[in-house]
């Protein structure tokens, strides 16, 4: 069997979601911790008290055809008669100390890292998440902003050029010479009141 720090890489991909929980199904935690798991289930259920409902359970038909579905690794269970078990975080540190075995301890803490490593990830995209709505409401308000700017400012032009076009259109008036201007009429001439 390969040490534990080669298989850091192996344990993250085995990590499922099931019933909104992160959990490890007990054939792939058998595989990590060198044991069949045969003898892992039988050395759980020697130790029963020391996993409950939230450390363990085992999952339904649906639960169990949908891993096998999506999960290519765990295509062999497709065959099993017996209905997988989902072990969390604890499950799987509980696993290691009821199996008592050298490689199962060592495992076990990359298991655990695995596990925190997975959370730690989880939290960086809902704040990854959280600050891509702020960008998105941010770019959505200068959207508005400028949708706002462009409408007043082809209101405005409108309102230039309808000006403009009344200037040009208005008639014309018979415009007053400017300066002096001789006529073609001759004075008259005063008449003598006499």
């Amino acid at each position: 069997m390969s040490t534990p720090e080669l298989l850091v890489p192996d344990i993250d991909h085995r990590i499922l979601i099931i019933r909104e929980q992160r959990v490890i199904l007990d054939a792939d935690l058998a595989k990590l911790y060198g044991v069949p798991t045969k003898r892992l289930n039988e050395q759980v259920k020697r130790n029963r008290a020391r996993f409950p409902m939230d450390f363990m359970w085992q999952l339904s038909h649906t639960e169990k055809q949908e891993v096998v579905a999506n999960c290519d690794h765990l295509a062999h269970l497709k065959f099993s008669k017996v209905l997988p078990y989902a072990f969390t975080e604890h499950g799987a540190m509980q696993a290691a100390n009821v199996l008592a075995s050298t490689q199962a301890i060592a495992v076990g803490i990359y298991i655990v890292r695995a596990f925190v490593r997975l959370r730690e990830i989880i939290t960086s995209h809902k704040e990854l998440a959280a600050r891509l709505n702020e960008l998105e409401n941010y770019a959505d308000l200068l959207t508005l902003r400028q949708e706002t700017f462009e409408r007043h400012t082809r209101d405005e032009l409108k309102a230039i050029i309808t000006t403009l076009r009344a200037l040009m259109t208005t008639k014309e008036t018979t415009k007053r010479p400017i300066g002096f201007i001789i006529t073609n009429k001759q004075p008259t001439k005063p008449t003598d009141p006499r």
